[in-house]
Formats: structure tokens, sequence, C-alpha cells
């Protein structure tokens, strides 16, 4: 007769129960768990990769674009960029986002028309732009498009009339009498207007008489001054913009300075020259006193030296 031998069964030490050869709940939970959060992070890195791209075509869409161009607020110096890839398809706006220019130069019928239509502003070259990057613009742009209300909609502004208070207020932060709230310079460092001082403003940068007229009036010039193109404003405005009220008050005081009585240049120049010249007159009539009384000072000492030796000798 054949023994036959009973071994005990092995027993989960969590729960106390048999553990069976064919069911493992726990590779089973294991598995099931793992497919889908493996999935879930592959998702979630592809998602922070698309707002990462998003953000960038944001970030250079308002350094860029918005002195010129809204979505969905209107046209300023360029058109309105809403739905625009409804108007044209996306490989020709591809090739004119990369070089306006040349579109324009080859005589393209859409190109010609569009700059007829900017008052034969044409559109500059964009440092950086790239085929990925005007895609990933035009991206952004449809986006946008799609929204109730864009993010670039443009500067809201008050509409009022401007007062007398505006064009005050708006002269103080040109000078600098009135600080930036954020901590720009003040426009008369680089700048000058007609009518600003016997001294003048700054030569580094455009006379801005006439700006509210060559930026075509109150709007442009309001976005113009939220999101300046060039580089040197870039460079010191992009950290500390101005804001709303302080663009309003500088649009104000440059509609005022339209109306004031052209100045002649070279007589604020002579002006300036001849102040350089007295001024530097007075600096040497000044050393001249000290030096004068230097020397006197020096002299008596020797001349009292030698009348001392020559007593001595007698």
């Amino acid at each position: 007769m054949k023994t036959v031998t009973l071994r005990p069964e092995k027993r989960s030490k969590a729960h106390g129960r048999p553990r069976s050869s064919r069911s493992r709940p726990g590779i089973s939970r294991l598995t099931c768990s793992f497919v889908p959060r493996k999935w879930y992070l592959l998702a979630l890195v592809l998602a922070c990769h698309s707002l990462g791209k998003a953000q960038e075509s944001a970030d250079f869409f308002r350094q860029n674009c918005t002195s010129c161009h809204t979505i969905g607020g209107g046209r300023l110096t360029g058109p309105d960029l809403k739905n625009v890839t409804q108007r044209k398809d996306r490989a020709w706006l591809v090739r004119y986002l990369i070089d306006p220019k040349e579109m324009i130069d080859s005589g393209d019928p859409y190109a010609v028309n569009l700059l007829k239509e900017n008052r034969g502003v044409v559109m500059p070259t964009i440092a950086g732009m790239t085929k990925q990057r005007a895609e990933a613009l035009l991206d952004l742009i449809e986006a946008e498009s799609k929204l109730d209300k864009s993010h670039f909609i443009g500067l809201q502004l008050s509409e009022r009339p401007f007062t007398p208070q505006d064009v005050d207020v708006g002269r103080s932060i040109f000078t600098g009498a009135l600080p930036l709230k954020n901590g720009g310079p003040a426009c008369i460092s680089c700048h000058t207007v007609r009518g600003i001082g016997e001294l003048g403003g700054g030569t580094l940068a455009p006379d801005l008489t006439t700006v509210f007229e060559r930026y075509s009036g109150r709007r442009t010039l309001s976005t113009w001054l939220s999101a300046p193109l060039t580089p040197t404003m870039q460079a010191n405005f992009s950290n500390k913009p101005l804001d709303s009220d302080e663009v309003l008050a500088l649009v104000a005081f440059f509609q005022k300075t339209l109306q004031r009585t052209p100045e002649d240049v070279s007589t604020l120049r002579l002006t300036f020259v001849l102040l350089g010249m007295g001024g530097a007159l007075l600096m040497l009539g000044f050393f001249d006193v000290i030096w004068m009384r230097r020397f006197r000072g020096v002299r008596r000492q020797l001349v009292r030296a030698k009348q001392s030796e020559m007593n001595y000798e007698h």
C-alpha cells in the first residue's frame, strides 16, 4: 500500500490564507495598474511639451507681433489676424512670415495688396523666424481665434477724451519728474520733443514730436507703447512695461506736441553749445583764481626765506 504524504499549503503572510498557484491577484493587479500608469505618464509628458511650445509661441507673438497686430481687436498698423488661416492657406502664410519683403518683391498679388492696405508699411523680417516657428504661430492664432475674447485683443484703454491733466502727467512721465511704476527709464534719457526745455532731451533716439501722427493716432501708438518692437525698447521695457494709465498719459502728451509751434533745432543746439562754453570759461576762471592764490602763497614763502638768508649774512 502506497503512503501519500500531505504537505501543508503555503499561507500568505499578509492574509493568513492559502495561496493558490493558479490565482495571483497581486501580480494581476500590478500588471493592470502598471500599463495605464505608463500611458498616463507618457500623456503627461506630451501635454507638458505642448503647453511649453504654446507658451513659447505666445511669448514670441507678444514680443514681436502685438505692436502691429491684434487677434480679434481690430486693425493696427497691420491687419487683425483673427481667422487669418481662413483667408489664406497656411503654406502661403508660412512663406510670408519667414520673408515678407521677398513675397512683395516677387509681385505676389495678395502680398502687394496687403502692402497697400498697410499704407506702404512693409512687415519687417523677424529674427529667429523659421518654418516650425511660423507653423506654431499659426496654431496659436487659430486657437486664439476660437476664443470669445483672445488674449491678444490688444491694450484696452479708455476712449474718453484727453484732459489737460493727462497731458501734464504725460509730460512728467516723459521728463522723468514722475517715475514709472515698474521702474523703466524716462523717455527724455534717449528722446526729445519740441518745447521740452532750453536744453532739449536726448539725441540717442528719434525726436518724438510727431510720433502721434507717424503712428496714425491714438490706438496704434498706445499698442506700440505697451509692447515696443525695437531691440533697445524691448531690452528696457520687456520686464518693466508701462501700465495703461501711463500709456494713456504719454499718448495725450504726444498728441499735444503736434500743436506746438515748430522751433529751430539749430537754435537749440547753439544754445546748448554756448551754455557749454560759458560753463567751461567759469571753470577755467575758478581754477585760475585757486592757482594764483597757491602761486602767491608759495612765492611769499620763498621771498621770506631769501630775506632771512640775507639778514643772517649781514
